[in-house]
């Protein structure tokens, strides 16, 4: 079994190109940069890409609004 770790904010799609190397759940629309990269390395080695997501408690999340008016979240 190989297993390869990091945190390449990388964001996979549900792009129908990369099924097989992603799976059907994702949580974005569209892959970016690094998503496409790091679905073509897992490609080229015949790896597949699973992620890990973790379940934040309502104490981490939080909005605030900045001295020009914009909302943050």
């Amino acid at each position: 079994m190989k297993i390869v770790l990091g945190d390449v904010n990388a964001k996979l799609g549900s792009e129908n190109i990369f099924k097989l190397t992603t799976g059907n759940d994702s949580l974005h629309q569209d892959s970016n940069n690094n998503g496409v990269r790091i679905v073509n390395f897992a490609t080229s080695k015949n790896l597949v890409v699973k992620s890990t997501m973790f379940q934040h408690r309502n104490i981490h999340t939080y909005t605030w609004i900045s001295s020009n008016g914009k909302i943050h979240s």
